[in-house]
């Protein structure tokens, strides 16, 4: 197949830039960059029909619209919109409290008010220090592998991320996998096509996650300690401190996105990695080297696929496409990430690349806060990984799970 011939699963009317292209499609979810190899040929934007808006797949257009102060994620009617089942919202009170406190949700003054607080028990130094904790965990957890084989998934990609947000608020690790389950079934509601009994499990998750975590903030209000839960209630901006709305959803968002994408991207990363032949320790010969291979790694198979916004005003985006105030547009990470004309050779594994620019973690204020955590675990996890299991390799043909948004692998069966 040529960039030029679309695959049989779309269609595409490049007169009017309509794609069809059902995101539940098996050929597609497997394996996105054919597609987009398509229509990096044919249009960089294009209505999706399935979505219901336009997106952007070209790196400059994602890269730029990231940073448009005219397209923010805080909805204009001051209700998400998640194009889920039906208008009434009634059952999804508990989800919209999190939401509508989320800095992931909300845009300036208020999301600069959030993000400077949690910003100041959540930069890189701090981060650094955890370097030798993840380490012991990773070695840990490799320790712990059956002799012959194991889905590394929940064995190694899943536990140590949850491990080192839970240590880092104060949380107990013991609670770990209930987080986890609160987390995926919120996580649902942002999938497409969605149904009301997933919308009903992820209120309840919502309201469960939010009340477990009350009790611990009441707790290390009476009893501080050096934990980011207690320099978050103690934080302060101008005489300010979080609400405790603010203080659950900020928490809620640092534990959901301080596992889900990292433990997509070590997934898709531990599949690249192999699938490139040869002996994977050759990638991890220097910190310098380890850090290439991880944002080669970020850029080649991302987590993240899908970012939306909603427009301000009246914009026109590109020429001869007009969006109206309140419409919804979607910026292909994963696309834009493979675009010819940013990067050399998009479809080959490179690190080291001249061109490294990825926009895995996004850009302007919304870029992700746990972008210095995330970095750190890939690299010394990866690196521990294969200097413990030289003899890795795969011991089954991995499959990606049927969520476009989050593109991540089923399992990950792996041999010593």
């Amino acid at each position: 197949m040529t960039d030029k011939t679309p695959p049989l699963y779309l269609a595409f009317d490049p007169a009017a830039r309509r794609l069809r292209l059902d995101p539940h499609e098996p050929a597609f979810f497997q394996n996105p960059y054919d597609a987009y190899a398509f229509l990096h040929g044919a249009s960089n934007a294009f209505f999706w029909e399935e979505f219901g808006f336009w997106c952007f797949g070209g790196y400059d257009d994602v890269n730029r619209l990231l940073r448009d102060r005219r397209f923010g994620r805080q909805s204009p009617t001051g209700v998400p919109d998640r194009r889920g089942v039906g208008m009434d919202r009634s059952h999804l009170a508990a989800f919209d409290g999190i939401e509508t406190n989320s800095m992931l949700e909300l845009e300036p003054p208020v999301h600069t008010r959030l993000r400077t607080l949690v910003n100041r028990a959540f930069v890189s130094r701090q981060v650094e220090r955890l370097r030798p904790r993840v380490e012991a965990l990773a070695n840990e957890l490799i320790d712990r592998f059956e002799p012959d084989q194991v889905d590394l998934l929940p064995t190694f990609a899943s536990p140590l991320p949850i491990t080192i947000i839970a240590e880092m608020l104060g949380v107990p690790v013991e609670m770990g996998p209930q987080l986890l389950d609160w987390s995926h079934q919120m996580v649902a509601m942002y999938m497409h096509s969605r149904t009301r009994e997933i919308e009903e499990t992820a209120n309840r998750a919502a309201r469960d996650f939010s009340d477990f975590l009350r009790g611990y903030v009441a707790q290390r209000r009476k009893q501080p300690g050096d934990d980011l839960l207690s320099l978050l209630i103690a934080a302060q901006e101008d005489g300010q401190k979080l609400s405790e709305d603010e203080l659950v959803s900020s928490a809620i968002l640092l534990l959901n996105a301080g596992h889900e994408a990292t433990v997509h991207q070590t997934g898709n990363a531990v599949r690249t990695l192999l699938t490139q032949g040869g002996d994977p320790d050759r990638f991890f010969t220097s910190p310098e080297a380890t850090a290439a291979t991880v944002e080669e790694c970020l850029r080649f198979d991302a987590p993240l696929h899908m970012f939306t916004r909603y427009s301000y005003q009246e914009i026109e985006v590109t020429p001869g496409i007009v969006v109206q105030p309140g419409e919804t547009i979607g910026l292909l990470l994963g696309m834009a990430n493979h675009d010819p004309l940013a990067f050399a050779e998009p479809g080959a594994f490179r690190p080291g690349r001249a061109d490294q620019k990825n926009v895995s973690f996004g850009a302007g204020i919304h870029f992700c806060i746990g972008a210095p955590l995330a970095r750190l675990e890939l690299q010394v996890s990866l690196k521990t990984l294969f200097e413990q299991r030289p003899q890795l390799h795969l011991a089954e043909e991995p499959r990606f799970r049927d969520t476009y948004h989050f593109h991540g692998l089923e399992r990950l069966a792996v041999g010593f």
